[in-house]
């Protein structure tokens, strides 16, 4: 019979930095054993981790066969737009592939070719698809601009408890295909930010792991996995009001801490 964590660690950690503060959203869900939640029903600021749904959205497409990972998007002066990337300083005219696209907007966070991806695929049907597996509370509100909302734009939403349970189905391939699961799995894996939730673990020889990062102003962000000797240990934590460098440490520390409940 499984053992459940003993999640002490990780709610000290939140009180100490929410003495700060900092508001902080937490949802764990380890192999096995009860869940851990702080603020998990509320939402936050996305920032990039609005990206996993539009991934999600992108496979379910080529699932149905209305899109496919070599279909060629060109990139055009329209496209270009500000925060993180490499395409926006590309030349217009520039044949990239949907794969392309993916690939970037999920390794290195790419703006640009994240929006040539809403656009391939429609707002809606994100938000659409997102509602249809769970994500009742997370939305797909604009285009990513790299800088926070506006004016008389709408936001993009996360729900920690949502994404940290949508990352676990991926992992169990109840999203769409297993073909497809596993891509999208892989294209986590490919995150090159090791510095929040993969902050502690080996830099050489340690085990799987994979996350979509998430940054504004004031918001710092990661949801993802890590694999286990149990089983993956999935988590979402969502940090508001701090500075880029504190919450990386804090989701480092809350990654840590979860990882030695789960044993």
């Amino acid at each position: 019979m499984a053992v459940s964590p003993n999640w002490f660690g990780v709610a000290n950690i939140i009180a100490e930095v929410e003495a700060t503060g900092v508001t902080l959203g937490v949802s764990i869900i380890p192999p096995s054993g009860a869940h851990f939640a702080h603020n998990a029903d509320r939402r936050f600021v996305a920032a990039s981790t609005a990206k996993i749904g539009i991934m999600i959205e992108l496979f379910h497409q080529i699932d149905t066969g209305k899109l496919s990972l070599d279909q060629i998007r060109p990139f055009r002066a329209a496209d270009v737009t500000g925060g993180s990337g490499v395409v926006m300083n590309l030349h217009e005219g520039l044949n990239l592939t949907l794969g392309d696209l993916v690939y970037l907007m999920m390794s290195i966070s790419d703006n640009a070719a994240t929006n040539m991806l809403i656009e391939t695929v429609g707002q809606d049907a994100v938000n659409a698809t997102m509602h249809s597996l769970g994500m009742t509370d997370s939305k797909l509100g604009r285009l990513m601009r790299g800088r926070p909302m506006i004016a008389g734009e709408q936001e993009n939403w996360a729900v920690p408890g949502e994404y940290a349970a949508i990352i676990a189905a991926l992992l169990a391939k109840r999203v769409v295909s297993p073909s497809a699961c596993d891509q999208m799995i892989a294209l986590l894996e490919t995150q090159q930010n090791n510095r929040r939730i993969a902050r502690h673990l080996p830099r050489a020889g340690g085990p799987r792991w994979g996350s979509k990062t998430g940054s504004l102003p004031g918001v710092v962000n990661d949801a993802g996995f890590i694999m286990t000797g149990h089983g993956p240990l999935c988590l979402a934590v969502f940090c508001e009001h701090t500075d880029p460098l504190a919450g990386e440490e804090t989701i480092g520390a809350i990654s840590r801490a979860a990882l030695a409940a789960a044993g």
